[in-house]
C-alpha cells in the first residue's frame, strides 16, 4: 500500500517519461514489431523468453511492469505474451502434443510481496485470462509457491551460485484447487538470465509429477 502511495506521489509530481508514455499509448503489434526478439535460452529447447532485454523499449517496459506496477504497459505486455504464447501453443500441440496447459507464475516469497506489494508474474496472467475468449488454456496463480526467501538472482555472480540460492526454493502448494500431476504446465516469469530460476520452479513440479513443463520469459 505505501509503494502504491508513493507511485501516485511520484506520477503526480515528476512527469512520465517519454518512453513510458509511448508504451502506454502501444498497441501489441507496435511493440512486437519494434522490439528486438528472443529465442531459446542457450539452446535449452523447454525454456524460451520472446523478447531480448537489452533493447532499451523491452527493458522499459520490463521496469514499469515490475517496479511500478504500471497496469497500462502490463495489458500491452500480456497482449503480446498472449499473441507468442498462442503461436507456441499451437506448433506444441502438433508436434509434443502438448494441449489443454495450465499456466502459473513464478511465484514471489512473502516477504518480497509484502514489500513490492504485488506480483508481476500475476499481473501478466490476469491479463492472458482476460485475452483467451477460446479457453485455450488453464490458469492458476496458487499452485507453485515460493517457501524459501532468497537473494535477488541478479547480485548472485554465478550459475553454480544461483542454483545453490533457489534449491528448495519452491514447492507445490496442496491448497490450490489444482494438481501438478499429470498436467502439461507452463511457468511464466516476467525476466530472466540465465534461466536458473524458471528452471527451479520447472523442477519442482516435475517432481510434483506434471507430465511436461515448459518455461517462459517475457524477456531474456
Amino acid at each position: 500500500m505505501i509503494k502504491k502511495w508513493l507511485n501516485w506521489i511520484l506520477d503526480f509530481f515528476l512527469p512520465k517519461a517519454p518512453a513510458v508514455e509511448e508504451l502506454e499509448r502501444m498497441g501489441a503489434a507496435g511493440f512486437a514489431g519494434r522490439a528486438k526478439h528472443s529465442r531459446e535460452l542457450n539452446g535449452r529447447k523447454k525454456l524460451i523468453a520472446f523478447f531480448d532485454y537489452r533493447d532499451p523499449l523491452v527493458r522499459t517496459a520490463i521496469w514499469e511492469l515490475k517496479f511500478r506496477g504500471n497496469r497500462a504497459v502490463a495489458s500491452l505486455l500480456a497482449e503480446c505474451l498472449f499473441d507468442e504464447l498462442s503461436a507456441e501453443l499451437s506448433e506444441l500441440e502438433i508436434f509434443e502434443n502438448f494441449t489443454q496447459p495450465l499456466i502459473i507464475p513464478v511465484p514471489l516469497s512473502s516477504k518480497r510481496r509484502r514489500e513490492r506489494g504485488f506480483n508481476q508474474c500475476e499481473i501478466l496472467l490476469d491479463g492472458l485470462a482476460k485475452l483467451d475468449t477460446g479457453n485455450i488454456f488453464e490458469i492458476n496463480k496458487n499452485l507453485l509457491i515460493k517457501i524459501k526467501d532468497t537473494s535477488s538472482q541478479t547480485k548472485t555472480d554465478s550459475r553454480a551460485s544461483r542454483l545453490k540460492n533457489l534449491r528448495g526454493a519452491f514447492a507445490v502448494s496442496e491448497d490450490s484447487g489444482a494438481d501438478a500431476a499429470g498436467r502439461n504446465i507452463i511457468v511464466i516469469d516476467d525476466v530472466t538470465t540465465t534461466g536458473t530460476t524458471l528452471s527451479e520452479a520447472m523442477k519442482t513440479l516435475r517432481r510434483a509429477g506434471a507430465k511436461k513443463v515448459l518455461g517462459i520469459a517475457l524477456a531474456h
